[in-house]
């Protein structure tokens, strides 16, 4: 695997050489990037790969939604469509994407749209709601042909961009200089319980530019919510089953299935995993094999675990329908800001939007 690293090395050199030269073009404003006379805060990362980036969407909305109208703009990476749609009551994931559909479900006054173009998207969502007076743009990071006013990096406290390196070698988009757009840096994923010779060691490493702020953040797993009726509360907590030693099978299709299977793991004496790629299709044959492997726990204790992302692609219709027989649960989770973090990152946010 080292020796293949190696070879890589020079293909690693090459796009990141093309990623800073496109970066030199927008910097001299050789290739346009354009500015909106409304809030516009960008949220994104410097590597490939899950940091997050949907549970901060989320804390925003609830952030800016009780005073400000807000909508999201994310080009819905894996659907199956293209152009401009803004979510309704119609709109099934594989038209928008498994995190645009999240977000819909969950805030119902707030305007969910995607587009590739993000200029474009961004008039598209001013001429059909112009009464909203913030953007929360997903993902955007390496999107330059907006100009936010505000913008949000994201990077794992156990895979820091600092100590990454570019595709295909590491995981980086681009080099980790360019970390320095950034206005705000989030360090996510942190432990819940995080020391200040720990923060200390985490700002040497990333080494934030004097107009940086550096905020830390953890996530924090809700109750189990079942898949097939979301609307009614589950009669057991969580901790029944922990406490009754269940078997959880866990079924995802995400960037990092480790972190919740990690979690689990600390829970119960077995997990067994059901692991796809990121923002995996489910097919009928996959719900077959889930089936299977389902009936092959030998513990009549056993349940399945999914992810709340992951919930989105199983509510499909065609799919849903086969897991009608299943006790399935999504995990929900939030985001958490440490000590003071949470009260001085709200005002930063709340202060560039008024």
């Amino acid at each position: 695997m080292k020796t293949l690293k190696l070879l890589l090395i020079p293909f690693s050199l090459l796009y990141g050489i093309i990623t800073w030269i496109r970066n030199i073009c927008f910097d001299f404003g050789i290739l346009p990037s354009k500015s909106f006379n409304i809030p516009i805060i960008s949220v994104g990362n410097l590597r490939a790969g899950g940091t997050g980036k949907t549970p901060h969407i989320e804390y925003l909305i609830k952030l800016l939604t009780p005073k400000h109208k807000t909508a999201v703009l994310s080009r819905g990476y894996g659907r199956k469509t293209s152009g401009f749609i803004l979510a309704d009551e119609n709109t099934k994931s594989k038209e928008i994407g498994d995190e645009p559909m999240q977000i819909f479900k969950k805030f119902k006054s707030v305007s969910v749209a995607v587009h590739a173009n993000r200029v474009k998207g961004i008039k598209n969502l001013l001429n059909i709601k112009p009464e909203i007076k913030a953007i929360l743009l997903d993902d955007a990071f390496q999107h330059r042909y907006v100009t936010p006013g505000l913008s949000i990096l994201l990077t794992e406290y156990s895979d820091l961009y600092s100590n990454d390196f570019m595709l295909p070698t590491g995981n980086l988009r681009e080099f980790a200089g360019g970390a320095s757009r950034a206005d705000i840096i989030i360090v996510t994923k942190t432990p819940n319980i995080f020391s200040p010779l720990d923060r200390r060691s985490i700002l040497d490493k990333i080494n934030p530019k004097p107009y940086q702020r550096v905020y830390f953040s953890y996530t924090k797993y809700g109750d189990l919510v079942p898949l097939n009726k979301p609307e009614e509360e589950n009669p057991f907590t969580k901790e029944y089953y922990f406490e009754r030693n269940y078997s959880f099978l866990v079924l995802t299709g995400i960037a990092k299935a480790i972190n919740i299977q990690y979690y689990l793991k600390s829970k119960v004496s077995e997990v067994i995993p059901m692991a796809f790629a990121d923002h995996h299709q489910y097919t009928s044959d996959d719900i077959n094999e889930l089936h299977k492997t389902f009936n092959s726990i030998a513990s009549s204790k056993k349940i399945i675990i999914t992810t709340e992302k992951d919930s989105m692609r199983l509510l499909d219709p065609e799919i849903s329908a086969l897991l009608a027989d299943l006790p399935i649960f999504y995990l929900p989770l939030e985001v958490i800001f440490h000590g003071n973090d949470e009260i001085n990152f709200n005002n930063h946010i709340l202060d560039h939007v008024r």
